[in-house]
């Protein structure tokens, strides 16, 4: 039985702070809520349990259970301060929903009920409900529209969080700011909030040569450690990075040819976009599409290894990947962006026409990010790819972006605090 999972984060309205994610499951190409529960919800419950740290341990997760796991008492395997436990119609529906939910909320469990409609059936849980879910679908005419400000105000003199969803494009944020709800969940919440810099200030500087140093077949690392060492910010961002808790090395180091040393190029290849960010320009919202492009870059390069062909390297896939954000953050085109970096061509024809096979593995990574599972069937099918896996691989690749990012993030305390002295470059 194939299964897919994808997250999706949830964010404040007022601010640019995420709050969780919903973590969205999807078995054999159709809704796990409508297909036959015996054998699905085996599945799922396996799949939950087996990865419980890796979907628990961030912020907090809305999840729904089928109703045979929910009535099981399976959400309380997990931990009830990392978890929301989501209600669908199924479970609505049910005539012993009302009296299992009120056993949970005394045990402090938190309910969102999804796609909250101006219905009896729905109002018989809202008292035990925390957040509501509302839709933006055909919502967005002036009838639509005031119906959701009626839907919105309601929940909110019932003193219920609600939830925008299904926040795809601009439109549909507008519209959900507009109404009033107090968070957003959707594809376009990454980028809906980032302030742009300009394309000049940012590729024309050193991060510019650097992108270009990098991508070499044969990189110069004299010249890098040059380019590193007339510029304050990334000297900053490089011996930061290297003194992180990911390296765990026991003495700090102020040398950054010791740094390139320890980083290798290959990880500094990876890691090259996250240096260009300063952390006086971080926000939430930049942290999740600098998160966003890890994670494309990382399940790119993964899934490369099990497309068993030549024509498309781990290393190209990762640069995908990597770049493919470049235009949620500078106030340019792509093509702007891209033009003059040595990119191979089959990075450039993925990410300015959607071409080659490394367009196909790029639509195929956010056709699975949009959780839009039937054209990820036909995604898998072109490329050869075994469905069954790609489940895992996908939250393996967010454990190793979240581990990545909290150890460059996080100062390691060491032992002894020696600290190498910098060697002059000639």
């Amino acid at each position: 039985m194939d299964k897919y999972v994808v997250r999706q984060a949830i964010k404040k309205r007022e601010d640019d702070e995420i709050v969780g994610y919903e973590i969205m499951i999807q078995s054999d190409n159709d809704s796990l809520y409508n297909t036959s529960e015996g054998a699905v919800a085996d599945t799922i419950s396996g799949f939950l349990t087996q990865n419980n740290d890796i979907i628990f341990k961030d912020k907090v997760t809305f999840l729904s259970f089928p109703p045979s796991l929910f009535f099981r008492n399976t959400p309380k395997l997990f931990d009830k301060t990392k978890m929301v436990v989501q209600i669908e119609d199924s479970i609505v529906v049910h005539p012993l929903a009302a009296g299992i939910m009120q056993k949970y909320r005394k045990d402090g469990y938190r309910f969102a009920i999804n796609n909250f409609q101006f219905s009896p059936k729905y109002f018989s849980m809202l008292e035990m409900a925390d957040y509501a879910k509302v839709t933006l679908a055909d919502k967005h005419d002036e009838k639509g529209k005031k119906s959701l400000i009626n839907l919105v105000d309601m929940l909110h003199g019932f003193n219920k969080k609600c939830i925008a969803v299904g926040v795809n494009s601009k439109e549909d944020y507008d519209l959900a700011k507009e109404v009033g709800v107090d968070f957003l969940q959707g594809n376009y919440i990454e980028r809906a909030t980032i302030t742009k810099s300009s394309k000049m200030d940012y590729m024309e500087g050193n991060f510019y040569h650097l992108v270009v140093q990098v991508s070499k077949d044969e990189p110069d690392m004299e010249e890098i450690e040059r380019i590193i060492s007339r510029d304050a910010s990334l000297s900053y961002t490089v011996l930061k990075m290297v003194n992180s808790k990911y390296f765990s090395i026991r003495k700090r180091t102020s040398s950054i040819r010791q740094a390139l040393i320890t980083l290798g190029i290959n990880q500094l290849r990876q890691w090259v976009y996250l240096l260009s960010v300063k952390d006086s320009d971080r926000n939430n919202a930049s942290e999740e599409v600098l998160k966003l492009s890890f994670l494309r870059a990382t399940l790119s390069s993964a899934l490369v290894e099990r497309m068993h062909t030549s024509d498309i390297t781990k290393y190209e896939a990762y640069m995908i990947g990597m770049f493919s954000t470049m235009d949620y953050i500078i106030d340019a085109t792509m093509e702007e962006i891209l033009e003059g970096i040595p990119l191979p061509d089959v990075v450039k024809d993925a990410l300015l026409r959607n071409e080659g096979i490394g367009g196909q593995l790029f639509q195929l990574v956010l056709d699975y990010e949009q959780a839009d599972w039937k054209k990820l069937k036909k995604d898998t099918e072109k490329l050869n790819i075994a469905t069954n896996m790609i489940a895992q691989l996908y939250l393996d690749c967010v454990e190793e972006v979240n581990e990545i990012w909290n150890g460059l993030t996080n100062e390691f305390e060491r032992p002894e605090e020696e600290v190498e002295e910098e060697t002059p470059v000639n």
